[in-house]
């Protein structure tokens, strides 16, 4: 009887000891994402949300201006993908050479809506992302570009580009709910993955871009709650992350 007691207790604890260690694997396993916000108002229930809902993605959360010091003092090796909600305009010369370092470490990063209006002061930052939101009217080439516009609430249609890249994968055109940007820039090098026709809108709104050793991708759409809880902005976000952290191949 008590040999069959200690049995017992010896497979007991062998079953315990299995799913502890199915438990690290998972955990081990798991993509570990960077969300960087600040500088613009947001939904902050629905976004994060929508983060907590991706199957195997952990998240930390760190708000400007103090994320871009955390470039210069943190070890970001543990993230598999950075993504900036962002927008802010003030980043310093050892920020910016931190920025620079992580793309040549080969960090990658997705940027979603507003993003594009950050560091209007840094040109860099436009090759870095791909294009650029003008707050104000610029002076390029001898040439006067006129400011950027917005437009909230209004239905926004999507069309899938490139239906054979892993972000837009399975997904067929959609309507969004959502804030259009009209005028921004968008540099010639980019990949496009979505468009619209929307009348008041930038037509390319989605697109892929290499900076350095590292991936880019950025979406315009995701102003609120609209864009978080609709199931194909959902899937565009997390196979975009995917594809970041190399889940996923190009297709």
């Amino acid at each position: 009887m008590q040999q069959c007691k200690l049995n017992w207790i010896y497979k007991l604890l062998c079953i315990i000891s299995v799913s502890l260690f199915i438990n690290c694997v998972a955990q081990n396993e798991s993509i570990h994402i960077l969300i960087v916000t600040g500088g613009h108002d947001f939904e902050e229930e629905s976004f994060f949300n929508m983060f907590v809902a991706m199957k195997d993605v952990a998240f930390t959360h760190r708000i400007q201006p103090e994320a871009n010091q955390s470039f210069i003092t943190s070890d970001l090796d543990s993230f598999d993908v950075i993504v900036f909600y962002d927008m802010i305009n003030s980043i310093t010369d050892k920020e910016k050479q931190a920025f620079i370092r992580l793309l040549k470490n080969g960090k990658n990063m997705l940027f979603l809506h507003h993003a594009l209006c950050s560091y209007q002061d840094w040109p860099e930052f436009e090759k870095i992302l791909g294009g650029k939101y003008l707050i104000q009217d610029e002076i390029r080439n001898e040439k006067t570009i006129l400011a950027s516009t917005y437009k909230h609430d209004v239905d926004v249609p999507i069309h899938i580009v490139k239906e054979d890249h892993s972000v837009t994968h399975g997904l067929e055109d959609f309507t969004l709910f959502d804030e259009v940007y009209g005028g921004f820039m968008v540099r010639p090098d980019v990949t496009l993955l979505l468009k619209t026709d929307h009348p008041e809108s930038t037509p390319e709104i989605g697109w892929t871009h290499r900076y350095e050793n590292s991936q880019i991708v950025y979406m315009q759409p995701g102003h609120g709650r609209h864009a978080f809880e609709n199931s194909n902005y959902r899937q565009l976000a997390y196979q975009a992350i995917m594809w970041l952290c190399g889940k996923t191949q190009d297709i």
